[in-house]
């Protein structure tokens, strides 16, 4: 695993070989047997979305516990990747097609701190990441391209991920996927102590209060 990028003083930051490739593609495959083996098929889980130009594959992480177990298990990694005390908000798995963008856009405050993961490409063609080289105000705000703005567009393999400031740093993927498909998994997290702390857990206070258990 190796860094790079100052997450505090660029608002990203770059790590190659986070998850071994292997495991990724066990992710892949786990999730696509789960997904049938339950009756269904991965194209009945497509949405739309005002950042995308058609609908995608997607699935949250509430919706299926072995990748909130992801979310939750990398807290402490990216925790230390940063240097801030981090509660994990939410997190869901996309499949872009051959020609996808995403649109120029912001993120809501649960992603204060935001992990693009790049799990695999069908043609093993790096489909850039593009990220905004200055803070930006957040806002609905989403746009086509990235007109005069300056921005960095960072390849990433499959196994690497980016991690920046999704509420304050604009993104997107604006030239078209170059894969027949691509997988990703976008994780997101909040400062424990931060402006964003009640998006923990994805505003779900309930969830960290303490359980009691009764046996008979």
């Amino acid at each position: 695993m190796r860094t790079s990028g100052d997450f505090e003083r660029d608002g990203y930051a770059l790590v190659e070989g986070l998850v071994p490739v292997e495991v990724c593609r066990a992710f892949l495959h786990q999730l696509k047997s789960d997904v049938e083996r339950g009756g269904g098929s991965l194209n009945q889980l497509t949405r739309g979305s005002n950042l995308l130009k058609r609908d995608a594959i997607e699935l949250y992480g509430y919706h299926y516990p072995p990748m909130l177990g992801l979310l939750w298990g990398l807290t402490p990694v990216v925790s230390q990747l940063i240097g801030r005390d981090l509660l994990p908000s939410y997190d869901y798995f996309r499949i872009y097609r051959e020609g996808d963008v995403c649109r120029v856009h912001s993120d809501r405050y649960s992603c204060e701190v935001s992990m693009s993961l790049t799990l695999d490409y069908s043609d093993g063609v790096a489909w850039d990441l593009e990220i905004g080289s200055e803070p930006a105000e957040p806002g609905p705000a989403v746009e086509d391209s990235w007109g005069a703005v300056p921005y960095r567009s960072v390849a990433m393999r499959p196994g690497d991920a980016m991690l920046y400031q999704g509420v304050t740093r604009r993104h997107g993927r604006t030239t078209p996927n170059p894969n027949y498909w691509s997988a990703h998994l976008f994780l997101h997290w909040v400062t424990r102590d931060g402006p964003y702390a009640a998006s923990a857990f994805d505003g779900n206070a309930a969830s960290v209060q303490p359980v009691n258990f009764s046996f008979r």
